[in-house]
């Protein structure tokens, strides 16, 4: 009897070890998982540059035509974002950049508030009350979707008109882009520019008053009617001055920025179909990536993230010639699709970016490694006073 004890004692014994072994394969990092993390150090200043339509086509087709260099192969920490909104698995560039600027998932068209059109503080408005300075940079209008959704709360993204007066009234250190006639050409006869103006904005309407600027003044500079021209018609580098001007300004503030620089028109070259504007854009964006690159390598408390909301128009690559830059494109839809994007972080933090997230994600990291807290609870946009 004692034999048989002794034969299932050992029999225990030695399935316990192999269930062991088993737990092992199966959670390879279980016994790590103990070992505490060192928190990155906070960065003073976050860049956070969008590509509008930026898939992996579009920054290969940019590094083709750029004879096979861009300034994102600096970057060693890359991962993807999931892009899919509360309502379906295409996203729109309210919904994406709503996603990045309040952390939740929002349906197609919002602007800064969830799925219930509650408005949530975002990560720039965040930012403006911890003491940082802020600025919103695109080449589309600054009432456009993405530079909208962070700093206004509106159900419908075509509402212009409101997203501009949402701006006037923002914590906006400076914001650089198009509308202008969204600001004193509105069907309500306010002339924005004017109360901009009242409530300590200098405003300009082109490069050069901008430059003469003085120092740490509030500004917008509403630069174009609507949309910058494309670079295919002759648009210059007003983009990457743009962005290094920002960066000039903006870091004068002790207690350091937040930035949103936006690359609007690749994703109109993907709904054009048109594989030149798409790649000539995105060449144009790398430039404002380099610039926020060279910034935060100089800088050393920045933490610069490049990604995009969507894809757009299913952009492939069937040929072209690195030594002449050509690029042979082809595409699936004039409209966006629903593949995951990347997303290219550097700085304090950068770590934080790898693998595969929720676009959501970039938000809870963003405050996280920013230290900040939302102070103001969701609401209604009708709240938001319109008067």
């Amino acid at each position: 009897m004692k034999t048989v004890h002794a034969v299932f004692a050992l029999l225990a014994v030695l399935m316990m070890g192999c269930n062991s072994q088993k737990e092992m394969l199966v959670h390879p990092t279980a016994s790590s998982a103990a070992i505490p993390i060192p928190a990155p150090k906070p960065p003073k200043n976050v860049i956070l540059l969008i590509g509008d339509g930026m898939g992996t086509s579009q920054i290969y087709g940019g590094m083709i035509a750029n004879h096979n260099v861009l300034a994102l192969e600096r970057f060693k920490h890359i991962g993807f974002i999931k892009t899919y909104s509360f309502d379906n698995i295409i996203t729109d560039s309210g919904a994406g950049a709503t996603a990045f600027s309040i952390g939740q998932k929002a349906y197609n068209n919002a602007i800064g508030v969830s799925a219930d059109t509650l408005a949530h503080e975002t990560v720039l408005e965040s930012a403006a009350k911890a003491g940082k300075a802020t600025g919103l940079i695109a080449t589309s209008s600054i009432t456009h979707a993405t530079p909208a959704s962070f700093v206004a709360h509106v159900p419908h993204r075509e509402m212009h008109d409101d997203i501009a007066w949402e701006i006037v009234n923002s914590p906006l250190q400076l914001f650089i882009g198009g509308g202008r006639q969204y600001f004193n050409k509105r069907e309500d006869g306010r002339d924005l520019i004017a109360e901009a103006q009242q409530r300590g904005y200098f405003m300009v309407d082109n490069e050069k008053a901008m430059n003469e600027l003085p120092a740490h003044v509030r500004f917008g500079a509403l630069l174009w009617e609507d949309a910058a021209p494309k670079k295919t018609d002759g648009r210059d580098d007003i983009l990457p001055r743009a962005t290094s001007f920002a960066l000039d300004r903006l870091s004068q503030n002790e207690k350091g920025f937040f930035l949103m620089v936006e690359g609007s028109q690749i994703d109109w070259g993907g709904h054009a179909n048109d594989a030149d504007y798409i790649v000539q854009e995105m060449i144009d964006f790398d430039k404002a990536v380099a610039m926020a690159l060279d910034f935060a390598e100089k800088d050393g408390e920045t933490l610069v993230i490049v990604t995009a909301d969507h894809e757009t128009g299913g952009f492939a690559i069937n040929g072209g010639d690195f030594k002449t830059g050509a690029v042979k494109g082809a595409f699936t839809t004039k409209k966006h699709t629903a593949v995951m994007v990347p997303v290219f972080a550097f700085g304090p933090g950068a770590e934080y970016f790898m693998g595969i997230q929720e676009n959501t994600d970039l938000y809870a990291h963003m405050m996280h490694l920013m230290e900040l807290k939302v102070s103001r609870a969701p609401q209604s946009w009708r709240a938001i006073k319109r008067n």
